[in-house]
């Protein structure tokens, strides 16, 4: 694949069965949903990863290898069940676009809003909004539905967002997206600084029997958010392990190894830039990265990386609603002592508020995190049992 072609970092968000992992199917040829616990319910549970390289054949777009190839595109497909929401905030941290589906049979239900202000909260400005299944509505319900987005979406950062209505069980208009795909801002990459790679998933990617000799080490799934990474880098990961010790609070231990390789798609790479998401095999035993261990983590060269901390300070910006529920419900103010659910980067902590002036709010952490100064941040309050998106903020 030729190195220069642009590439973008896209999610899929909305509610949950609107038809994000479909539509998803329908323009890579592949499911995102590859662990036995989604297939089995129908629902995306972790964050799934899918990419396709875009062509153009005269004036058409397809993604079949016809024409000449434009645009690299690698897909995170964000759980929408309100359940997952923490799920749904790491994936937005990684992703430079959206596409944001809402079913034209159902129309903007809670979560549809509170994914949408989740993209506003990382910051995510380039939206395409899939209006799907349209195939189960008559047109007068179709032309009902786009005129309740088009006012949904007014005063927002997708206010002039373009709105393609699609069947994506029958295939129509995914060539419309693919066009669309190929015309999103690609962001200006930072290839100067040290590397920052975010880890959304980690895996154990050997199959049961495999022979010591043809053991891999332990895969690190996510995105490099600066910098470049080679093969044979020394890393370090951060805050790394948890260990957990009797009648003590429970430790955390950085982890050194070397990358082994790196991994776009399928595609073997020598060094990897910003841009797609890729995997990287480090020399770790596999024990150490399976079942998402080491999700939220950090990666970059070492001595690059600050210590981890218990402490955060965060400059907020509450929503005046609670969203992802149904009922009107004012956001109240935050009161000391209040537990709180911070999303940043690809990690989820809770944080306990200790301290609370005009711009800033103080945090003791009951997870340690590696925050870097202007991480975005996601903030969530318990309502009724469920996490509920508040607001967001930044790493002061």
């Amino acid at each position: 694949m030729d190195k220069n072609l642009p590439e973008i970092n896209v999610g899929v968000v909305g509610h949950i069965d609107h038809g994000k992992t479909t539509l998803l199917s329908r323009i890579t040829g592949k499911f995102t949903d590859t662990h036995s616990e989604e297939l089995k319910r129908g629902i995306t549970i972790k964050l799934g990863y899918t990419e396709t390289l875009i062509y153009k054949d005269k004036d058409n777009y397809n993604a079949k290898g016809k024409g000449k190839p434009i645009r690299y595109v690698s897909f995170i497909d964000a759980p929408g069940h309100e359940m997952l929401m923490a799920k749904m905030l790491s994936g937005a941290a990684i992703i430079d676009a959206a596409i944001l589906v809402i079913a034209a049979n159902e129309g903007i239900k809670p979560q549809t809003r509170e994914h949408f202000m989740a993209l506003q909260a990382k910051d995510i400005k380039n939206i395409i909004v899939i209006q799907n299944k349209i195939d189960l509505v008559s047109k007068e319900q179709a032309l009902k539905n786009y005129k309740e987005i088009k006012e949904f979406l007014k005063g927002t950062i997708a206010e002039n967002a373009l709105i393609i209505p699609v069947s994506a069980q029958q295939g129509i208009n995914i060539e419309k997206i693919l066009e669309e795909l190929t015309k999103l801002k690609i962001p200006e990459r930072d290839h100067q600084s040290k590397p920052i790679f975010l880890v959304a998933r980690s895996f154990d990617i050997n199959k049961p029997g495999t022979t010591p000799e043809k053991l891999k080490g332990g895969v690190l799934g996510g995105i490099l958010k600066k910098g470049v990474l080679k093969v044979g880098d020394e890393i370090e990961i951060k805050p790394g392990i948890s260990i957990k010790k009797p009648h003590k609070e429970t430790e955390y231990q950085t982890l050194t190894t070397k990358i082994s390789s790196l991994y776009k798609g399928k595609e073997s790479l020598d060094e990897i830039e910003p841009g797609a998401s890729v995997s990287i095999e480090t020399a770790l035993d596999p024990f150490l990265t399976k079942a998402d261990s080491l999700t939220g983590c950090i990666v970059s060269t070492k001595g690059v990386l600050p210590e981890i901390s218990k402490k955060l300070d965060i400059e907020p910006k509450f929503f005046e609603e609670v969203l992802g529920i149904k009922e009107r419900k004012k956001v109240e103010d935050i009161k000391t002592k209040e537990l709180l659910m911070l999303s940043i980067n690809t990690t989820i902590t809770i944080g306990n508020v200790e301290k609370i002036s005009d711009d800033k709010i103080e945090f003791a952490l009951n997870i340690p995190v590696i925050a870097l100064k202007g991480d975005k941040v996601g903030i969530a309050r318990n309502i009724d049992g469920h996490w509920r998106l508040i607001g967001f903020g930044k790493v002061l």
